[in-house]
């Protein structure tokens, strides 16, 4: 027996080690590392290479820090459209986007001749706390002039941000008073609210129930169940869901919200990439607006987590979508972050509606211009204005839980096509909006008038006062001083519409959000073709 155990166990011992090695191998090839020194360690790329030779042997000193962000930049440019590089001053800002609160002072502000003025002060903030007030002139902060052409939205942002407990002194100009006012604040939590509004609408004896969801941020399923509550104590039976110019967020937010209104073990979404583990998301019976009649809105910048929402109520006919086609962004991204405190949005896989359609539009690697005037086109062969024109690159035929055909390849189709309203445009209105005249002058006349505007305590009553200013007749004054010449033939056509911009962002700065949509979608023909389905 001796003479056959040993040649058998150098048998085993060979062949195990050959399989151990190429085991060894195949995952060092995989991974990209090599041992040495006696341990295994990542191998570096040509790219770290050269970053390291270029740092301790080129002729004069080099910013190896800022080199390797644009290599960085570069490299995921050859990627697809949605994978971004962020660098480490850049990442605060873009995580606070989602997040559900930031630090800083709490105030919404504009920017309007070089200078920085305040919309409106955050309730409970910290400049609310100090006595800033709305209408007030931003000037000087920790005693530096703070005015000038190159100011914009994100320097303002970047100043006045800042870590919780922080302080920061602010030099305003307010009218009535001669003197600069002073305030020094310190820096709290201000929170990231992604439902807009919340409203009921009243027709034909039926209450329904309006929310506007900007984004889906870490706070958004809180805050929408939150409002459909609100709402169904004050007597809706049915709701509209407007997910208009909403990209997306955190997919997560929206599988939660999509759970309130489909019964158990009906799908919501899945998704799965190459080296991404299938993941698929279904509703587990808890939600409890299950049976009540549901519209939901979207447009050509409905995205995302938006179209997760917008396909999972398609698919399992659960609600009417109504509006224009999506913006088509059916990937997924993982943040993955970097040492030096920079990270990497990498697209690691696709998603797709309970129907098996992957709603991401075409795109090439590597071109994104191409990808970015997608909209354009969109625009140029008339699909904004007629479903006629729209193309979808997907012929295949998917199916919703009751049998209706739908289709992928580029965004949702809604269910009821409603194009956009020209017919009251007309070159003195396009312009005078493009200019954003409309805007500047809501906030000069709400500066000028504050006082009489903040005894109205309801968008009603504000929009019955404001109708008896005439204000349209200061407004054509006002853009004629820009240099925009009256043409009385155009501006009785579009009065209409520059009486219910003008009107809304005036309400918009003496009631906030709560009072600007409902004015506003009142006379929104997508709003008014939901209001019609759902009450039938």
């Amino acid at each position: 027996m001796k003479k056959y155990i040993l040649p058998t166990l150098t048998v085993l011992g060979v062949a195990l080690g050959l399989i151990i090695g190429m085991a060894v191998s195949q995952q060092a090839n995989a991974q990209r590392i090599i041992f040495q020194n006696g341990q295994w360690q990542l191998e570096q790329t040509k790219v770290d290479q050269f970053l390291q030779l270029m740092e301790n042997a080129y002729v004069d000193p080099i910013n190896v820090d800022s080199i390797t962000d644009e290599v960085m930049t570069e490299l995921v440019q050859k990627l697809d459209p949605h994978s971004a590089y962020i660098p480490k001053e850049d990442l605060e800002m873009v995580n606070s986007e989602l997040a559900g609160s930031f630090s800083g002072i709490g105030v919404q502000f504009t920017i309007q001749q070089d200078t920085v003025r305040i919309v409106a002060v955050i309730a409970g903030g910290p400049s609310e706390g100090v006595g800033v007030l709305a209408g007030d002139k931003l000037i000087t902060v920790d005693d530096s002039t703070f005015v000038g052409k190159k100011m914009n939205n994100e320097k303002v942002m970047k100043t006045l941000r800042g870590p919780k407990g922080t302080k920061v002194k602010l030099g305003v100009l307010r009218a009535g008073s001669p003197e600069t006012l002073y305030f020094t604040i310190t820096r709290g939590d201000i929170p990231v609210n992604s439902v807009d509004a919340k409203f009921i609408i009243e027709s034909k004896g039926k209450k329904l129930g309006f929310v506007r969801v900007n984004k889906f941020s870490e706070t958004t399923y809180k805050e929408f169940i939150t409002a459909l509550a609100e709402l169904k104590a004050k007597g809706a039976t049915a709701y509209i869901i407007d997910l208009r110019e909403n990209s997306g967020g955190y997919m997560d937010q929206a599988i939660r919200m999509a759970n309130e209104f489909l019964r158990r073990g009906e799908r919501i979404v899945y998704s799965e990439g190459r080296a991404y583990p299938r993941y698929e998301a279904k509703a587990d019976g808890g939600g409890r607006f299950k049976d009540v009649p549901l519209v939901v809105l979207i447009d050509d910048f409905s995205a995302s987590a938006s179209e997760i929402f917008s396909g999972a109520m398609q698919d399992n006919d659960r609600a009417t979508i109504i509006g224009r086609r999506s913006f088509g962004k059916g990937l997924v991204q993982q943040q993955m972050p970097f040492a030096d405190g920079s990270a990497v949005r990498l697209t690691v896989a696709r998603y797709y509606t309970p129907s098996g359609r992957c709603i991401q539009k075409p795109y090439k690697l590597g071109e994104q211009q191409d990808y970015e005037k997608e909209l354009m086109d969109r625009f140029e062969h008339g699909e904004f204005y007629s479903a006629d024109s729209v193309h979808l690159t997907d012929t295949t035929v998917y199916r919703t839980k009751g049998g209706r055909i739908v289709h992928g390849g580029g965004g949702i189709m809604p269910d009821i096509f409603v194009g956009r309203d020209t017919t009251l445009n007309t070159p003195y209105y396009n312009k005078v909006v493009n200019l954003a005249f409309t805007y500047q002058f809501a906030y000069q006349y709400t500066d000028q008038h504050r006082k009489e505007l903040q005894k109205q305590k309801d968008w009603q009553s504000l929009e019955q006062y404001l109708n008896k200013q005439n204000i349209l007749k200061d407004f054509i004054a006002f853009a004629a001083e820009k240099d925009v010449a009256p043409n009385e033939e155009q501006i009785q056509k579009s009065r209409p519409l520059l009486t219910r911009l003008l009107n809304a962002y005036i309400v918009r700065n003496i009631l906030g959000d709560e009072g600007f949509f409902p004015l506003f979608e009142r006379d929104d023909e997508i709003t008014k073709r939901a209001v019609e389905e759902l009450t039938k």
